[in-house]
C-alpha cells in the first residue's frame, strides 16, 4: 500500500458548486519529515500555546504588561524563585524519564503515582526500622524505594506479557490500590503520635542534604538519571533493542530481539525511576511520608514524556520548563488570585498545541482554488 494518501475535504456542505467557488483543501501524507521541520513545528506550537495562555491569563485579570515579568524575570532571575524551580524540577525530571522510557517499548505506564507511593513506602520502612548504620541510611532508603517501585511496576508488566491485560487499565487501577494502602498505613500503624495522618518525621541523617548553593541533592540525582537514560537509549545495545520494539514488536521478535525481556526490563526501570521521584519528595521536601506527596506527578510525567518525544535529555528540559510554569503559576495565585485550575489549563493548551503540530509534521496541506 502506498504511503501517499490524498484526502479531499469539502469546505462546507453547500454542494459541489460551493466547492468550486471556495476551493478545496487537499491533505497528503508527508513521506519524510526532516528534523528541522519537526523542531520548527514544535517551537511554533509552543509559541502558539504560550500566546493562547497569555490571552487566557489577561482575561482572568493579569495585566498584560506583567506577564513577562512574572514568567521570566520574577521566576528565573529571582534567586529564591529560581531555587524553587530547581527544587520542583527534580521529581518532574524523574517522572518524565519514567514515562519516556516506558513509552519507548510501547508500554503506556499510567501508574506513576502508584509507583511513587511505593517508593515513599519503601524509604519509610527503612527509616522506621532504622535499618543499617546512620551514614548509610539514606542510600538504603533510596535503594529500598527503587526496589519497591520496580516490584509494583512488575505486576502490570507481568499481566501484559502473560495474559495480554491492557496496561493502561491495570496501571491506573493499581494507583488506587497503592493510594488506599498508603491511607491504611498513615491512619493505622504508621500514624504519628501527634494524631495527624502522616508518618513520624525522618531523622536528620535520613533527609536529602542541600548543596552549598542551597539547592537540594535531588537535582543532581535527577540530572544523573537523565544522562544515564540518554546513554542507555542512545548508545547501548538495549537502546537499539528498544528502537526495534518500538518500531514493530513482531518484526523485532523475528529478528531475534528478546521482546518480552526487553519490555519487562524497561518497565522495571521505569517503576524504579518513579519510586526514586517519590523518595526525593518524601526525603527532600516533606521530611516524612504524607498522604498527598505524589499528587499531580503522574499526569505531569505523562505530559513530559509525550512532549519530549521519549527523549531523556528533552524530558529533562521539558521538566525544567514545566517547573518554571508551576512556580510562575504559584506566584500568580498569590499576587493575582489566579485559581490553580488556570495553571492546569495552560498546561493543557500547550500540550494540545504540541500534539496538533504532529499533524502538520506528517501531513502536507494544499489549498486548491475553486472556479468562480
Amino acid at each position: 500500500m502506498s504511503d501517499e494518501v490524498s484526502t479531499i475535504v469539502a469546505p462546507s456542505a453547500a454542494g459541489s458548486g460551493a466547492r468550486r467557488r471556495f476551493g478545496q483543501i487537499s491533505i497528503e501524507v508527508r513521506r519524510n519529515a526532516s528534523s528541522g521541520l519537526r523542531i520548527a513545528a514544535v517551537a511554533i506550537a509552543l509559541l502558539v500555546g504560550l500566546g493562547l495562555s497569555a490571552v487566557a491569563l489577561v482575561l482572568a485579570g493579569v495585566p498584560a504588561d506583567s506577564l513577562a515579568d512574572e514568567f521570566i524575570m520574577a521566576t528565573l532571575f529571582d534567586p529564591t524563585n529560581f531555587k524553587a524551580v530547581l527544587f520542583q524540577a527534580s521529581p518532574l525530571i524523574l517522572v518524565g524519564l519514567c514515562a519516556a522510557m516506558a513509552f519507548r517499548v510501547r508500554f503506556w505506564n499510567l501508574g506513576i503515582e502508584g509507583q511513587m507511593i511505593f517508593g515513599g513506602i519503601g524509604a519509610t520502612i527503612v527509616s522506621l526500622l532504622k535499618l543499617g548504620p546512620d551514614p548509610a541510611r539514606l542510600y538504603l532508603m533510596a535503594l529500598a524505594a527503587m526496589i519497591c517501585g520496580a516490584l509494583w511496576a512488575f505486576i502490570p508488566a507481568l499481566l501484559k506479557l502473560r495474559l495480554a491485560v491492557n496496561e493502561i487499565i491495570s496501571t491506573l487501577l493499581l494507583n488506587y490500590v497503592a493510594y488506599y494502602g498508603l491511607l491504611h498505613l498513615l491512619y493505622g500503624p504508621w500514624k504519628d503520635q501527634d494524631g495527624f495522618p502522616h508518618s513520624p518525621s525522618f531523622a536528620p541523617s535520613e533527609l536529602l542534604p542541600t548543596l552549598s548553593s542551597g539547592m537540594s541533592v535531588s537535582l543532581l540525582i535527577a540530572v544523573a538519571a537523565a544522562l544515564l537514560m540518554a546513554y542507555v537509549a542512545g548508545r547501548s545495545r538495549a537502546g537499539i533493542f528498544m528502537r526495534f520494539v518500538s518500531a514493530n514488536p513482531s518484526v523485532a521478535r523475528a529478528l531475534g530481539v528478546p521482546v518480552g525481556g526487553m519490555v519487562l526490563s524497561v518497565v522495571l526501570a521505569s517503576g524504579a525511576l518513579a519510586a526514586l521521584a517519590g523518595f526525593t519528595v518524601v526525603s527532600g521536601q516533606e521530611g516524612r511520608l504524607t498522604q498527598s506527596f505524589f499528587e499531580g506527578y503522574g499526569v505531569s510525567g505523562v505530559l513530559i514524556g509525550f512532549l519530549a518525544r521519549n527523549n531523556p535529555i528533552a524530558a529533562a528540559i521539558v521538566a525544567f520548563l514545566m517547573s518554571v510554569l508551576f512556580v510562575a503559576g504559584q506566584n500568580l495565585q498569590v499576587f493575582y488570585s489566579i485559581p490553580s485550575s488556570m495553571v492546569q489549563l495552560i498546561q493543557a493548551v500547550v500540550v494540545m498545541c504540541v500534539a496538533a503540530s504532529d499533524f502538520l509534521v506528517v501531513h502536507r496541506i494544499h489549498w486548491i482554488r475553486g472556479t468562480p
